[in-house]
């Protein structure tokens, strides 16, 4: 089953765009995160995705792309749809907060997919425990079996 995740993405960022909003994503870095590293605090960034900020932007089911300026040089960024821990509006703080995900390594997802027999949630993602105020969500007797996606966590940004 396909994740929701980026389709929720789109539209929050639709409806920031639509009503004149700015549009600003919250990203948890990793080493498959393509971002200017001197902005990263604490292993976070949150970057303006707003159309007028933004070139060639791409908002797909895997990745977010796009082309920015940072302190005046143009970079390419790209982000894991796993890595985005949130979509809110600049303005008012309305939008989305989203359970972040540990993306695999290039060759562990391969050898996964030359597995006939694993599951596809276990190939893409593994959840996080820790929710985004940084405390544990559940001890780790009480997490949910691997393969079975937990239930969407809302939480509104502000």
């Amino acid at each position: 089953m396909e994740s929701t995740k980026p389709y929720l993405i789109r539209a929050i960022h639709e409806w920031c765009s639509d009503s004149g909003f700015t549009p600003y994503l919250a990203v948890t870095v990793d080493s498959m995160t393509r971002v200017p590293r001197e902005f990263v605090k604490a292993g976070k960034i949150v970057l303006n995705v707003g159309l007028e900020a933004t070139n060639q932007l791409m908002l797909g089911n895997e990745e977010i792309s796009f082309q920015a300026r940072f302190g005046g040089r143009a970079m390419t960024v790209n982000v894991p749809i796993a890595r985005v821990s949130g979509i809110f509006a600049k303005e008012n703080g309305e939008g989305m907060a989203f359970e972040v995900t540990e993306t695999l390594a290039v060759e562990d997802s391969a050898n996964s997919l030359t597995d006939s027999s694993s599951d596809a949630s276990s190939v893409t993602t593994t959840p996080s425990t820790e929710s985004p105020d940084g405390r544990n969500s559940a001890s780790p007797s009480a997490q949910k079996p691997p393969g079975k996606p937990g239930r969407p966590v809302l939480t509104r940004v502000k």
